[in-house]
């Protein structure tokens, strides 16, 4: 009797065991796949990194969810404000193309450092341009298939974004120019042969723009933004729109924010 209730005992000790492992195993794996990511720094364009998560990524992506003068917008009549002390725009686009760079969330050309600037007494120098599909930039609730945006910098850090709507028409040669270059992986960097002159193509020959201040549209959303987005447009073709999603493999545009108490100049 004593041996069948020590194997008895046994065999219920064993069970307990086996089924401690069993909820070890079923309840690990819950418990990493709910286990949340502290000071992640990898953002996106699609799920739980897009856009509207931004400001939760990161603490110092704080910026994207607290900000009050957040780009892009939407350009309406109702939020803009004509004026005569808008200064034209004093472009010495004079540098060449570097490289292209594909940096996993956009398509970048990089280009030497001779290319500014000046607005408003400032100098700024044209470090970059990159694209974004859909615009990020609305007018009138309008979106365009491309956005480019030219990232200019002051010698004390001072940003100056100049945004170019392209919609839909003929090819655009320059554009094709840097298709043709661009790396098809993240990270990668392609030699480009791009002229200044076939960079300022890029840019709309009449140059008025609206004005408006506001921030970087990626992380970390950083405010302190000069805007200026030009009032006439390029086209892209609808292949060239395709074959810039090809290589980005979804929509790369961060939606439009509020305007709260700002006006846009025009």
């Amino acid at each position: 009797m004593k041996k069948v209730i020590l194997g008895l005992s046994l065999l219920t000790a064993s069970l307990l065991m086996a089924n401690e492992h069993q909820i070890k195993i079923i309840q690990t794996p819950h418990k990493q796949i709910h286990q949340p990511k502290h000071n992640s720094t990898h953002w996106g364009y699609t799920g739980h990194i897009a856009p509207q998560y931004w400001g939760d990524i990161n603490p110092k992506f704080a910026m994207c969810k607290q900000g009050v003068n957040q780009s892009p917008i939407d350009i309406t009549p109702e939020v803009t404000v004509s004026t005569k002390d808008l200064n034209p725009i004093g472009f010495n686009y004079s540098a060449d193309a570097i490289n292209v760079l594909n940096n996993g969330h956009s398509i970048q050309v990089n280009v030497d450092a001779y290319s500014s600037i000046d607005i408003d007494g400032e100098h700024y120098t044209l470090k970059q341009f990159h694209f974004h599909t859909p615009s990020e930039n609305e007018i009138d609730g309008r979106s365009f298939p491309l956005e480019a945006h030219f990232v200019h910098a002051s010698a004390d850090g001072k940003l100056a974004v100049i945004g170019v709507l392209f919609e839909l028409g003929k090819p655009n040669k320059a554009l094709q120019t840097i298709w043709d270059a661009m790396p098809k992986d993240a990270g990668q960097t392609n030699e480009l042969k791009l002229s200044s002159q076939m960079i300022d193509t890029l840019l709309p020959k009449n140059k008025d723009y609206y004005y408006f201040n506001g921030s970087l549209t990626t992380p970390p959303c950083s405010e302190g933004v000069k805007w200026m987005v030009m009032k006439n447009y390029l086209t892209i073709s609808k292949e060239q729109v395709q074959m810039f999603l090809d290589v980005m493999k979804h929509p790369n545009n961060r939606p439009t924010m509020p305007l709260n108490a700002r006006k846009v100049l025009k």
